[in-house]
């Protein structure tokens, strides 16, 4: 069932008629004052930090996304009660972080706001060596207009060579000198991550946030292993590609013809027969509970053991106030097992 509406996305169009014609009996009613997502936190693990269960993403600001279509959408995020926002230096080679920046400089929100980080993919600055670390971290800082990253996450997926010791010691520095408070990962595989816990008994700074590509049609990558470990160590899972590029949302039914673009690459990759029945499914449940198809993606995920906030990219800001309806959805047993079998 739906057990809270959030700001103004209990206004919008896509809120109360998620099919044209019928409106649901228990739609939201729109509220006024301070949103009742503003009200919603947990615990990111073990890093300090209490946040809203949905992290909004920068990978599109700077490329699909220019610079005042991105504010709005971050202001829409925030006027919901949303904390977190995540960037990288490797989005749009740096352009994220700048836009990010210039957001929270200009709306005087950095005591307000999370700010999550990945680093290791930027061509100036690539992999997890000390010195490019060292040098990413800086140069982020200057980006996002901070002294602070609240939630560093080191991207292992751009760098196999560095040794862990060598990184997370180098980490050690940046959070004994105040350039970064908590540790997150990506990529590292479920033996390195033992090994990092191992480190952090020698004062090594542990890691306590984990992505992981992860959704209803991917779930291969966050395998049992990485369950287990991730389980052990209490570490708060925040799962990249919630939406699978855009394709849970629903928008994308068909096959474009000519050539694709690499987002359209992306969805044309799960127009087929499971693709198929997962949007279905999720039309289904959407339809039962009077959210659109996303908010469901964004249901299923919270409902998964160790998922503490899915991260999500929006176009624009009625997709902001979509996501954000998930984090008020609680899904029954049966509508998880119908969802389930549809994307076998």
């Amino acid at each position: 069932m739906a057990v809270f509406g959030v700001g103004s996305a209990l206004s919008s169009p896509s809120a109360q008629n998620p099919a044209p014609g019928h409106v649901h009996p228990s739609a939201p009613i729109p509220v006024q004052g301070p949103s009742i997502g503003s009200q919603v936190r947990v615990p990111l693990g073990e890093s300090g930090f209490d946040v809203f269960p949905l992290i909004l993403g920068g990978a599109e600001f700077g490329w699909n996304v220019d610079l005042e279509s991105s504010h709005a959408i971050l202001d829409t995020y925030a006027e919901l009660g949303g904390n977190v926002v995540h960037t990288s230096d490797s989005y749009s080679a740096g352009r994220s972080e700048h836009i990010v920046g210039q957001w929270i400089h200009s709306r005087g929100l950095r005591e307000d706001v999370v700010l999550a980080v990945r680093v290791g993919g930027h061509a100036d600055n690539p992999g997890l060596g000390p010195v490019n670390l060292i040098r990413a971290v800086e140069a982020s800082l200057t980006r996002l207009r901070t002294d602070r990253i609240d939630v560093l996450y080191l991207d292992a997926t751009t760098d196999t060579a560095s040794a862990l010791e060598d990184t997370l010691a180098t980490a050690e520095w940046l959070v004994e000198t105040g350039k970064v408070r908590a540790i997150g990962a990506v990529g590292y595989t479920p033996a390195q991550l033992v090994e990092a816990r191992i480190f952090s008994s020698a004062g090594f700074p542990r890691i306590t946030v984990l992505d992981v590509p992860f959704n209803v049609l991917r779930r291969h990558e966050f395998d049992a292993d990485l369950r287990l470990v991730a389980g052990a160590q209490s570490m708060a899972v925040t799962p990249s590609h919630a939406l699978e590029h855009g394709f849970l949302a629903g928008r994308q039914r068909t096959r474009l013809r000519g050539t694709l673009s690499v987002r359209g690459a992306q969805l044309a990759a799960n127009l087929n027969r499971r693709g198929s029945r997962t949007l279905r499914a999720l039309d289904a449940v959407g339809g039962e509970l009077g959210v659109p198809d996303a908010a469901v993606a964004v249901a299923w995920l919270l409902a998964q053991r160790l998922v503490t906030a899915p991260i999500v990219n929006a176009y624009a800001p009625e997709h902001v106030e979509e996501l954000v309806q998930g984090v008020g959805v609680r899904l029954s047993r049966a509508q998880l097992a119908d969802i389930a079998r549809a994307s076998e």
